[in-house]
């Protein structure tokens, strides 16, 4: 029997589960699949709770099923990393031709990060898609794009990942990116006039209640500031607990005086970051992530790209005058913001901005990348910008996330994949090509070096101390990795 499940269905019983702590990775209720109607199993829980045999952990095994995670066998270590990676995508690749349990249906097959990942994820699925082009599985980036766009079709956004409880939010705007990388690998302008209007449903979702907006004012993902420019946020709309981490959210509550704790908590993880000290506001605990507050450098620059692709291909199919001058004046007010309130001239990097504070914050991470990758910066800017990495966050294994070691999993001394292809991507923009390489060579010597002496390719690596795996974080590190094995074909492919 197949059913779609969501957590609010069987509340009383999950906050039990996960308050006990009946399950090592909490993750692991929250993708359960009902045996039952989930009106009986509610029915069996009120019937058999008070009895003086119950036992939790029985019921739930008697009445859910549960995915497995996903094991990379032993005998893929026994090949080169690039016949590995090649085995892994078929490994990796997942289907859902139907609502079961809390995963939504796709309707193409798509690859999953691994490990307790085992899902569709949004922002994953772009760096996977990197290293699909160098696969030449073009096939599966369609799907990838084609199962964003069903999603989009269907909510209005592109969900965290592909399951119910997380319909509150998205991650990094990445679909305007992925349509420009599967019509470069197909070598197919129509592409972008397929998905145009998807493009636009997109956007439409993180603008939602502009014409609302008042000065010094959030509604949802927007901010209006004082002088009545507008950016954006990351933003989830509900103030409860992540099913997914429920125990650790309740306990870190317990430690914060803000009112919006679990809705801070739940708009960092739309960012893909979390954690990371950059959402706090002491740069130290999480107790104090005041995500709402800070208007980020990368989504900001992310929804430009978004602004200016719609522009361009609305020029290109013949929309509007209107509608073409609307997009481009939304990319060029953007350029203007970005670099108004991102941009420290005193340190010469892109930071993010506290909007109710009116100061940019002191975090210093990667993020600083993004307005070079997209050619809004100036080559005074970029160079600010290469300095400054090299002095501070370039490191044996790579880019570090962040200069502050707080022991989350977003920040010193972790190097994630994502930005070794961003900040390698950066610096051939504006000719830093010696940085380029340094940072390709560095992270992908890393992976291999992991990889010959475990057999693995990580989630995430330790790039000030190399003889170490990579820690932090609310669970352990993961293999598979989806991420992981796109950026390091990507990268080793451009090492020189």
């Amino acid at each position: 029997m197949s059913q779609q499940l969501y957590i609010n269905d069987i509340n009383e019983l999950f906050d039990n589960v996960q308050r006990s702590k009946i399950f090592v990775d909490q993750k692991t209720m929250t993708d359960a699949i009902p045996k039952f109607s989930i009106d009986i199993i509610k029915k069996n829980y009120q019937n058999q709770k008070t009895e003086n045999s119950f036992n939790l952990k029985d019921f739930v095994l008697k009445h859910f099923d549960f995915p497995e995670k996903i094991e990379v066998n032993d005998n893929f270590s026994k090949v080169s990393i690039e016949d590995h990676i090649e085995r892994l995508w078929n490994h990796l690749t997942k289907e859902s031709i139907e609502n079961r349990g809390t995963l939504l249906h796709l309707p193409k097959s798509y690859i999953v990060p691994g490990g307790r990942f085992n899902e569709f994820f949004y922002w994953d699925s772009y760096f996977v898609m990197l290293g699909l082009k160098e696969s030449n599985h073009t096939e599966m980036m369609q799907n990838i794009v084609d199962n964003c766009a069903y999603l989009i079709s269907e909510f209005g956004f592109v969900p965290n990942a592909s399951r119910t409880y997380f319909l509150s939010r998205s991650q990094p705007p990445y679909f305007s990116l992925m349509v420009q990388l599967l019509a470069e690998a197909t070598n197919d302008l129509s592409v972008y006039s397929k998905y145009f209007q998807i493009l636009e449903k997109e956007y439409q979702f993180w603008m939602e209640g502009e014409n609302e907006l008042e000065n010094n004012k959030a509604i949802n993902h927007l901010v209006k500031l004082s002088d009545g420019t507008v950016l954006n946020r990351y933003f989830d709309s509900e103030n409860i607990p992540r099913p997914e981490s429920y125990s650790m959210d309740l306990e870190d509550q317990e430690k914060s005086d803000n009112q919006y704790f679990y809705q801070n908590i739940r708009s960092a993880c739309e960012s893909g970051w979390d954690f990371s000290s950059r959402w706090f506001s002491d740069y130290k605990t999480i107790e104090t992530i005041t995500t709402l507050n800070i208007l980020p450098v990368d989504l900001n620059s992310l929804l430009f790209n978004l602004e200016d692709l719609l522009a361009k291909i609305a020029k290109s199919i013949g929309e509007t005058s209107e509608k073409v001058m609307f997009y481009e004046k939304r990319a060029k007010d953007r350029v203007d913001a970005i670099q108004k309130y991102f941009w420290d001239e005193n340190t010469k990097i892109y930071r993010d901005f506290n909007f109710k504070i009116n100061q940019k914050t002191l975090s210093e991470h990667v993020g600083m990348f993004y307005p070079l990758y997209f050619g809004i910066s100036s080559s005074e800017q970029a160079n600010g910008v290469e300095q400054f990495i090299k002095a501070n966050i370039l490191y044996d294994g790579g880019l570090v996330t962040t200069t502050n070691q707080s022991g989350q999993q977003w920040d010193l001394p972790n190097a994630w994949a994502p930005f070794q292809w961003l900040g390698y991507e950066a610096m051939i923009k504006y000719n830093f090509n010696s940085t380029a390489q340094q940072i390709a060579k560095n992270w992908c010597g890393i992976v291999e070096k992991i990889y010959n002496e475990t057999g693995k390719l990580m989630e995430k690596y330790n790039a000030v101390d190399t003889s170490l795996l990579a820690g932090g974080g609310e669970y352990p590190n993961q293999d598979g990795f989806g991420w992981t094995n796109g950026i390091y074909l990507y990268l080793k492919n451009r090492i020189k």
